[in-house]
């Protein structure tokens, strides 16, 4: 596994645009990230994982402007839109119905998309690089807690992984809250 430096951005970015799996800092662990439009690199995840498919995972991003063309804003009232931006950027993840811009895949067996627009600069910055939004899904085997530091991902991953991005955690105690964008409702606490 490759250990990079935020100064290293260019080559983070390069590995997720050569179809890479990418391990990074979130704001309470680390996540496993490739660019959501390539299938390859996301079925790695979850063959790296051991999870099921049907099961989705969420995209990051560093502002509205890189998640908007994966929600169907038809759909979304613009009171809980105001709310929903109103939380970001910061550590929180909604479920969206999704545009046709989301890969079917990406999505599992969901009828929405979740999305989050995080505060954590070291993600934000990476997405910013990448210019647009990479998954993002703990970096753990299936059953196993998320990794909080290198040496974990180094354990559970060894060199299976493309690169990791050597940068501190957000601080949270646990993964970001997931709540559905238009009824409110907690999808996980």
């Amino acid at each position: 596994m490759r250990r990079l430096q935020l100064s290293e951005l260019d080559a983070a970015v390069a590995i997720l645009r050569d179809g890479g799996v990418l391990a990074y800092p979130t704001e309470a662990v680390f996540g496993l990230g490739c660019d959501p439009h390539d299938r390859t690199a996301f079925e790695r995840i979850f063959t790296l994982k051991g999870r099921p498919a049907t099961q989705g995972v969420l995209l990051i991003a560093s502002d509205f402007a890189q998640v908007e063309p994966y929600i169907d804003l038809a759909r979304v009232p613009s009171g809980v839109l105001a709310q929903v931006r109103a939380s970001w950027p910061g550590p929180n993840t909604w479920v969206f119905p999704r545009s046709a811009e989301v890969p079917e895949w990406v999505a599992g067996a969901h009828a929405g998309i979740a999305l989050r627009v995080t505060a954590h600069e070291p993600a934000a910055a990476l997405c910013r690089a990448f210019g647009g939004p990479l998954v993002s899904t703990s970096a753990n085997p299936h059953g196993e807690p998320p990794a909080r530091d290198l040496a974990t991902l180094e354990r559970y991953f060894g060199n299976r992984l493309d690169g990791a991005l050597d940068a501190p955690l957000g601080g949270l105690d646990r993964p970001t809250v997931i709540r559905d964008a238009l009824s409110g409702a907690m999808i996980r606490a």
